[in-house]
């Protein structure tokens, strides 16, 4: 099943065009990761397809439902609705540095699903277990490492049961050596078949968990198929030319 369906999305700051006309789809299950140079249109399409950005042309739909249809905004009841079925985990974390964990997890599920503080917390304890920290519930962001606050992003997160989880290089600002146990976290979502986006420089990451790449460059999309194709044999120049800086050498994709 069709979750997300992008078509000729555009977006423009001023004279800037960032996103020219991509378009693509998401399955049920499936793991898609978005990769390119730095001022590709990566983020912005997180932001777009997420709601933190109007876009300029274009159709979103989301869980059969339009966000957007030719550039035209659905209802704002229809549009809250629709971003519940979203998730989305930040690259520097955003928590409330003043909430504790648990807080921090429950806050949203009581004001916007009308949780009760009960549910919430049950909700919360399971998640927190889930990504190794229950013993973190009292602690705040400041006290946490930056992996341990990015897990408990992704457990905000899923907290809000989305039906697709975005993620913003999710390891960006962490050490290399935090880096292992977030890849690990996704890829125990992905063998839960979470619909997932992936916007990440994690090159061998994204074969090895991702169903599909797509590489975008200068707001279009350059190249699309599956992981281990995309990364391991492409086909476009300039994605192995991209692909060429994560090896450190030059390689021939032609094997």
């Amino acid at each position: 099943m069709e979750v997300i369906r992008v078509e000729n999305l555009e977006k423009t700051f001023g004279t800037l065009e960032v996103l020219r006309g991509i378009s693509f789809s998401v399955h049920q299950g499936e793991v898609l990761a978005v990769i390119g140079p730095s001022g590709s249109g990566k983020s912005t399409l997180l932001r777009c397809i997420t709601h933190l950005e109007t876009v300029s042309g274009g159709t979103v739909s989301i869980g059969g439902e339009y966000m957007v249809h030719n550039g035209v905004y659905a209802p704002a009841s229809v549009l809250r609705s629709i971003c519940l079925n979203v998730g989305l985990v930040f690259q520097n974390f955003n928590l409330f540095p003043h909430f504790s964990v648990l807080r921090n997890i429950t806050e949203a599920q009581i004001h916007v699903l009308r949780r009760s503080k009960k549910d919430a917390e049950r909700r919360a304890h399971d998640l927190l277990a889930k990504m190794g920290l229950s013993d973190k519930e009292s602690a705040y962001p400041f006290e946490l490492s930056g992996g341990q606050q990015q897990r408990v992003s992704i457990a905000r997160a899923l907290a809000l049961d989305p039906e697709v989880l975005f993620f913003d290089e999710p390891t960006s600002a962490l050490d290399p050596e935090l880096t292992g146990e977030i890849l690990k976290v996704i890829r125990d979502l992905a063998r839960e078949n979470m619909t997932m986006v992936i916007v990440t420089h994690e090159m061998f990451f994204a074969r090895d968990v991702a169903d599909r790449v797509i590489f975008m460059d200068n707001g279009v999309i350059v190249e699309e198929g599956p992981a281990s194709l995309v990364i391991g044999n492409p086909e476009s120049d300039r994605t192995k030319s991209f692909l060429a800086r994560f090896t450190g050498q030059d390689q021939d994709y032609s094997v």
